[in-house]
């Protein structure tokens, strides 16, 4: 999963988040990324509170993925809520999902590539 952050990580801009910063990339990109990561590979979407905000990150197979952990320094205490692409979707809209979702895909899909050269 570290190549999906990867992924994430070069797709990720000021389109993508009004709170994204060249020094903290990862800010403000939980809501679209659990959202993107939740329609392509399925799972669940899972939040915690952090700072009285909600925190979005995904869970495939029982696995826990939080692509934008690093924006808080610390690892944070989970508590592991069952969420929904509604209340994703309250942290983010429409034009920066389909942002991400579109740069997201085709990266994906040019490594996909690599791998059968």
């Amino acid at each position: 999963m570290d190549k999906l952050e990867s992924i994430l990580l070069k797709c990720w801009s000021i389109k993508t988040s009004s709170k994204w910063t060249s020094a903290n990339p990862y800010l403000g990109q939980c809501g679209v990324s659990a959202l993107v990561v939740y329609e392509l590979f399925g799972g669940q979407i899972l939040k915690t509170r952090i700072n009285h905000q909600w925190h979005y990150y995904n869970s495939i197979n029982s696995i826990r993925y939080d692509f934008t952990q690093k924006q808080f320094g610390l690892e944070p205490c989970y508590s592991d809520i069952s969420s929904n692409c509604e209340e994703a979707f309250t942290d983010t809209n429409e034009e920066q999902f389909i942002e991400l979702k579109s740069k997201f895909s085709q990266l994906l899909n040019e490594q996909a590539e690599k791998k059968l050269l």
